[in-house]
């Protein structure tokens, strides 16, 4: 079925091909983007006046089809009020566990090489709140001048909404519908849109089969059991439901038996073709790591034949990824499905595309690796550092598995602050079974720009004492001084701090005594919002 109207108009388009400006190749240059116009205050404050589940957290039962439920038919009605934006282009909805951000901006990326004007609707944001909205072909985040254009112009009909649902509209939909608004304003060709939680119940949708490209579910784990029903049953379940009747579905994975058949099953009943990137027709592999730009990044090789539902093929040898791990080469083969799905529905793109956008994909907080001139500026020269937003159990096993491949023998100091409604013990576990550990900072740092769901330093201690107690190994915590001071090499110091600035100077410290004679690294970890707590600490250096 040939459905692109809205695409094709660009590929008759005759104007130059403007350079494309990725998502951050420089951490200054990303924060250039971020810093040089003021905040949209007006608009934020205008969605704090509204109820924020990224600080409150998400109440129980929230995503599923319950009474409990979170409300997508106010979420319509909203959309109706604002004329329906989202029927004015095509959009690829991506939902899933892990992957959905880095999957939606290495696609985002592969579109723009293409020359499309693209509409990208990322959670949650590290520096600014524009970061989660990006128009047109440069990827950079939405302009203060064009958002506060935008609000001031839906302002009247957001009161009406807010009134007449009294006052139950919350901040991300408030931001969803202002988002999808904005890329009607821009008419971009397409989008790429992020799920919040789950999918069925989520405010993104509201996107019907007719506007849809594609559906892409990347990875389904135990994050947010409570608000999906309790089960890895009943997540799936509810990331289904951003399935649409006819519109293809690319399923990430690899998932458990039973999950892949719940997927499956909802597909067929919507008469969606599925593609698998876990299908054994698609071979990836890690080659090494090459340093570019000063930045490690991996060479890998993408190679996908399928032949069911749609014939997809693409051949892609020493693809040089800035976003390192086997996650983000699965991420990034799962874009390159979606971007030949695409391609076999009639939307131009090119295997030249597909390899430009993969390779000029970077994230801040996804293994990040910071540059020896960072390292100098927060005061900590020669010190191998690595940012990552990990918080859940499989993040955690993926960010090990990453410290692995690109220090083998080194000996690990970790940074953590997390949310307070996330399996610590699990995540704690993967630690310490994976990596060479000498110490473990735990500190806090606020979710959300809030205190409510921050973890006690004391607390995740408490945490960490007892799963290095599950597995037998051996820790001192019964004093800050004293564990900094220790040299017993077989034993894991445990230390809680009280900021992230004060817990990394503390690890360097603590690697430059204890692991002298090797190679070393900090990794900071534990939640997206310590990671951004130390790149504006980077920025006001």
């Amino acid at each position: 079925m040939r459905f692109w109207p809205l695409l094709n108009r660009t590929t008759k388009r005759n104007h130059p091909k403007k350079p494309v400006i990725h998502s951050l190749t420089i951490t200054r240059f990303y924060f250039s983007k971020y810093t040089e116009e003021p905040e949209p205050k007006e608009f934020i404050d205008y969605l704090d006046s509204l109820k924020n589940y990224e600080k409150l957290g998400v109440p129980k039962d929230a995503g599923t089809d319950s009474d409990d439920g979170l409300d997508l038919g106010r979420m319509r009605r909203l959309m109706d009020r604002l004329g329906n934006p989202q029927s004015k282009f095509k959009a690829v909805h991506v939902a899933g566990t892990k992957g959905k951000g880095s999957t939606a901006a290495f696609l985002s990326n592969i579109l723009r090489e293409e020359g499309y004007s693209v509409g990208c609707y990322t959670s949650p944001h590290m520096m600014s709140i524009r970061e989660r909205i990006s128009l047109g072909q440069s990827g950079n985040p939405v302009s203060t001048k064009t958002l506060n254009k935008l609000f001031h112009m839906i302002k009247p009909k957001l009161d009406e909404a807010i009134q007449l649902e009294n006052g139950s509209l919350t901040h991300f939909e408030v931001l969803t519908a202002t988002a999808l608004t904005l890329m009607a304003e821009e008419k971009v060709d397409i989008a790429v849109i992020e799920a919040g939680l789950g999918g069925a119940r989520d405010a993104t949708n509201i996107l019907c089969s007719s506007e849809l490209a594609a559906s892409v579910i990347t990875t389904i784990g135990e994050e947010h059991l409570a608000a999906l029903g309790g089960s890895l049953e009943s997540i799936a379940v509810a990331k289904s439901g951003i399935i649409k009747h006819g519109r293809p579905v690319v399923l990430g994975g690899p998932f458990l038996p039973h999950v892949d058949c719940i997927l499956r099953d909802k597909a067929s009943v919507m008469c969606s073709p599925v593609v698998s990137a876990s299908d054994a027709g698609i071979r990836t592999s890690i080659k090494g790591l090459i340093i570019l730009d000063g930045r490690p990044c991996q060479l890998s090789d993408i190679m996908i034949q399928v032949e069911r539902d749609f014939p997809l093929f693409i051949e892609l040898s020493d693809v040089k990824l800035r976003m390192l791990g086997r996650h983000q080469l699965h991420n990034a083969s799962t874009a390159a499905c979606v971007a030949l799905c695409l391609r076999d529905q009639g939307c131009r793109i090119s295997d030249k595309s597909i390899r430009a956008g993969l390779e000029n994909t970077f994230l801040l907080g996804r293994s990040q690796f910071l540059s020896s001139k960072e390292a100098e500026v927060l005061g900590l020269p020669g010190a191998t550092i690595l940012l990552d937003g990990a918080h859940t159990k499989d993040s955690a096993k993926a960010l090990v598995d990453t410290v692995r491949m690109a220090f083998p023998d080194a000996r690990v100091a970790l940074v953590v602050a997390m949310a307070s409604d996330k399996d610590h013990l699990a995540f704690a576990r993967e630690f310490f079974s994976g990596l060479q550990l000498e110490a473990v900072f735990l500190t806090e740092a606020d979710i959300a720009g809030a205190k409510s769901r921050t973890t006690s330093a004391s607390l995740l201690r408490d945490y960490w004492i007892q799963a290095s107690e599950e597995l037998g190994i051996d820790t001192l915590h019964d004093g800050t001084e004293k564990n900094r001071d220790s040299l017993e090499e077989n034993k894991i110091i445990l230390v809680t701090e009280k900021s992230p600035e004060v817990a990394i100077r503390a690890a360097n410290e603590t690697l430059g005594r204890r692991a002298s004679n090797h190679s070393s690294v900090i990794v900071v970890t534990g939640s997206l919002h310590i990671v951004s707590s130390l790149l504006a600490s980077l920025q006001s250096a």
